[in-house]
């Protein structure tokens, strides 16, 4: 489920790990399917080890550590994933932990309920072969209007499913993309070819509004209670969702309409008629 304010939340909150170096390393036994780790352990801890993180990133929907080394950490947390420095919801689903020191804190886990998630070690100068802007859009809070006119406005999809194709725009997932058409006032079955200049410029606008109250509120954190911030704490985004997860109930917006669930692209979609007519 992270999406880009949950995991921007991770980007900030395990902040205190720049200056600390790392000491230790390991994936706690258990019978769970492993996560992808690449390299394997032995490469991975040889690569890291004396290591001082110099800095934290986020591209799209993963988080980025970096070291002085010249190596960076790539957590990529897809539906359950979490990057923590506190205690984890429980320690069955520990997939990493790395020892720290010279610091305020002194570890940072990654822990996956699922287990879909990855940590990926990759030189620093590597980064950009591995995700080339064919593979991660521009990134959502810092994209232009014109410029996401430009690389969907001729798209024959349906806008809420275009919003979501993270090669053509990063960060934005099934709930935000929801949330941030009805702001918008338009419907997510419209196609993108079919919407006008005015029109982008308001989903544009939107798109910046409903992302950054999302980080102010430090992400959404749904009926699961899987997502948690770096320090294990419920995100509250959710208390000001006005139409995700709100099939049948009354529009919040409009007072009048009803607010209806369909399916795109196998994943659901929630909208007010009234507010957001085809």
């Amino acid at each position: 489920m992270p999406e880009l304010p949950e995991v921007e939340t991770m980007r900030r909150g395990i902040g205190p790990v720049v200056g600390c170096r790392i000491v230790a390393l390991h994936t706690p036994r258990n019978s769970l399917k492993p996560i992808r780790l690449a390299p394997r352990l032995g490469a991975f801890r040889a690569r890291l080890l004396g290591q001082v993180v110099t800095e934290i990133g986020r591209l799209g929907k993963r988080v980025l550590v970096h070291t002085a080394g010249g190596e960076t950490m790539v957590f990529e947390p897809r539906m359950t994933g979490l990057v923590l420095l506190a205690d984890p919801p429980d320690g069955a689903h520990v997939r990493l932990e790395l020892q720290l020191s010279g610091g305020d804190v002194s570890r940072l886990l990654y822990w996956d309920r699922r287990g879909l998630g990855s940590v990926v070690l990759l030189r620093t100068d590597e980064l950009l072969q591995h995700f080339p802007p064919d593979r991660v859009g521009p990134d959502a809070l810092t994209i232009s209007a014109r410029d996401l006119q430009t690389r969907l406005g001729t798209s024959r999809r349906a806008i809420k499913v275009a919003l979501m194709d993270q090669r053509a725009l990063a960060g934005v997932g099934n709930l935000y993309a929801s949330e941030i058409l009805h702001f918008a006032k338009v419907s997510p079955a419209q196609m993108c070819h079919r919407l006008d200049t005015a029109d982008w410029r308001r989903v544009h606008r939107s798109l910046r509004q409903v992302l950054r109250a999302a980080i102010r509120y430090e992400g959404s954190t749904l009926n699961d209670g899987t997502y948690r911030n770096a320090l294990n704490q419920q995100g509250s985004y959710q208390a000001h969702h006005l139409v995700y997860a709100r099939a049948g109930a009354e529009c919040l917006t409009c007072g009048s309409g009803r607010i209806v669930r369909m399916v795109q692209a196998q994943r659901s979609t929630f909208y007010c008629p009234v507010c957001q007519p085809r």
